[in-house]
Order: C-alpha cells, then structure tokens, then sequence
C-alpha cells in the first residue's frame, strides 16, 4: 500500500491511493464551548438537503451530548473498540490507524451499523457523566459533565469512504476539497458506509445509493459558508479553507487557530483520515476524555483559549465565528475591531473586540421604579 504523510499524527501511513492535497481543502472550526444543542443547524441541513423519501434517518449534520450520545448508536465506541488499544503516549503516534489495522485483504478496518442504530437521534442528549449522590452541593469544577458534539463530513485529507468505494464513486475535488460520491456511478454495496468511521455516509433505501453531505458546494463556490455555520444562532461556527502546516498563514483565521494557536483540535486523529472539522474542545470536561477524542496537546488548547483576551489576534479571530455569511480568507485586527476580507480583499465582517456596556441606575427617578437588569 502507498505511504502518505499525515500531519495530524507526525508521520506517513499506509493509504490506497497517491497522497495529492487539493489546491483549496474546505475546513470549519466548531467551538463547543458555545453550543447549545438547539439543533438549529441540524433542521437547516436536514430541510435545505434531506426531506425526501428514503431521507427520513439522514442527518448530514446531527448534535450529539457526550459522553452518552451517539448517531448512529455507538459510532464511535465501537471502532475504537476494533481498533483496539493504542500507543497514544508518544507523538507521532506510534499506534495503528484504521488503514494500517486494515483486516487482510480489505482496505480499511470499519464495521456497518444495524439499521435499528439509526433509530434513536436523540440517544443519551442532556445525560451528563457520574451520579449525584446524597447530600452533594455544588462544587467547581462539577462533578457531572457533559458537552455538545456538532458533527458533520469532516471531508477528510485522506476518505475511508474514498478508499473502499470499489466502483470509484466518491472523489475528492481539486478546487476545495469537497468530497463527493456520484450517485449515478454507485451501486448501493455500502461499503463506504461501512469504511467511514464517523458514520457520516448514509444509504437511500429508495433510491438504493448512497448520499452523503456535499459541503454545502454551490455556497462555497459563490464565496459563502455553508448553511449550518450561517444559521448558528450560537455563533460556534468558522467555515473556510485550511492550509498544510508549511503554508500557515497568519492571516487566515483558520490557519491561526489550528496550525499557531493550535486551539482547535480533529476528532479521533487516530483513525488517520486527517479529518478537516476542527473543535475547540470544552474547558470543563476532564482531559483524559478529551485526549482519546481529540488528540495531542488538548490541555495547552484549553490553556491558549482560555488567555484569548490577552492575545489579540487569538480574540480577533474567535470573535469572527457567525459574523458573516461570507467566506473569510483574511483577517486582521485594527485600533479596536477584528476585520474579515473575502479572497478579492473586500471587507466582509467587522466586529468590535470589546462589546459596549451601560450601565443605567438600579433606581430610575423618572419613573420611580427599580430595574431588575442594569446593563
């Protein structure tokens, strides 16, 4: 099997085809600090691209709580437990991914889920981690935790589901790294199902293909974010295009959080797919969780984003997230706002990098009355 190099882990690793990078690659940062699970995203995705028959289970973009939720049923615990334990100690890493764990004469080690796994989206929302026993009281950091997984196709550097079509189906494109499968090519054998280890590849029973998330790619190509990052009520959302860590650019609020700031972190970078969603991973959920979902280096993410107000460019391109329906490709900060220029340099997004307070009297004399909010 050819090698190709994976930045995520620090090192090459077995991969079917050719590693060619596209010339733009499609990447979004999600902040699951601020997501609220109010699944706006999600009604917006399933209603602009998934009301039709054969549909009805398909959640291009789905909110998850961990660590109790999963859609599909377990998509994740499960190829971890396939996969067995792994040497995370060091970095690069030093265990298998999923391609080099690849059973004899399959490309990829993967599993396809029941269709009973698809029946219940809403499995383990607001469970939180641990049990109140008698007589507990509120204690900082909480005893219970939980958090909200946005997930969508991480339209990864290197597919699974690219990797197992053996009817060539899915592609990558050149001009963003948008990956795509050909429905009129595809011939319903599922394997890309069961090669994705995110589980973001679905199969039509009507139409007896498969589908699966298109990036949003008119959007993109007129210069705009998909519809799940401009319809966050949240603001937890950066869509735009990343580059490899040897052409980070300062300017591009993407590469500054990922690549200098490295706040924001892949989901299971493990597997080796070189996955292009990036999470800010949540400030109050014990590192241990987190190191196995998100890799290397969680506890100096959390450590960076929680000094971003002493870091002016670190705030500047926080405070980007939902400003703007167009995509941002620079981003620079000047005398007190934080400013996003699309590719041609126009001005897109300004945004304050203090927000106004005022403060009124708690007692107004005019009207005789006190006020319960003052600011």
């Amino acid at each position: 099997m050819p090698k190709v190099y994976n930045w995520q882990i620090s090192r090459e690793m077995e991969y079917p085809y050719e590693g060619i990078r596209p010339h733009k690659q499609f990447a979004m940062i999600m902040d699951t600090n601020k997501c609220i699970a109010c699944q706006t995203c999600t009604v917006a995705c399933k209603t602009t691209w998934t009301p039709g028959r054969g549909q009805e289970y398909m959640f291009w973009n789905n909110v998850e709580t961990k660590p109790y939720g999963y859609y599909p049923l377990g998509w994740d615990v499960r190829i971890l437990e396939k996969l067995g334990v792994q040497d995370m100690r060091a970095f690069p890493y030093q265990g298998q991914t999923l391609f080099e764990a690849a059973p004899s004469g399959e490309r990829i080690l993967g599993y396809l889920p029941d269709d009973l796994d698809y029946a219940n989206p809403n499995v383990g929302e607001d469970d939180s981690y641990g049990n109140m026993a008698q007589g507990a009281w509120l204690q900082m950091p909480h005893m219970q935790w939980l958090y909200y997984l946005p997930r969508i196709c991480n339209h990864c550097t290197y597919p699974a589901c690219l990797a197992a079509c053996p009817r060539m189906s899915i592609y990558k494109r050149q001009e963003d790294g948008i990956v795509l499968l050909d429905q009129y090519r595809c011939r319903g054998y599922r394997e890309c199902v069961r090669a994705c280890p995110y589980k973001k590849v679905y199969f039509n029973s009507m139409t007896r293909v498969s589908e699966k998330c298109i990036g949003c790619y008119p959007a993109i190509e007129n210069g705009r974010q998909t519809q799940c990052a401009i319809t966050c009520i949240g603001k937890i959302r950066l869509q735009g295009f990343i580059s490899p860590p040897d052409k980070a650019r300062e300017d591009n609020p993407l590469d500054y959080l990922i690549h200098l700031a490295k706040v924001a972190k892949p989901l299971y970078p493990q597997f080796g797919l070189e996955p292009n969603v990036y999470y800010i991973p949540p400030v109050h959920v014990p590192p241990a969780f987190l190191y196995q979902m998100f890799g290397w280096g969680v506890e100096e993410a959390i450590a960076t984003y929680r000094s971003a107000s002493e870091n002016l460019r670190l705030l500047g391109a926080l405070l980007l997230f939902g400003s703007t329906p167009e995509i941002i490709y620079h981003y620079k900060i000047e005398g007190s706002h934080a400013l996003g220029y699309d590719e041609k340099g126009t001005e897109v997004a300004r945004v304050p990098m203090n927000e106004p307070i005022h403060i009124r009297a708690a007692y107004d004399e005019q009207f005789q009355t006190f006020r319960t909010n003052i600011s």
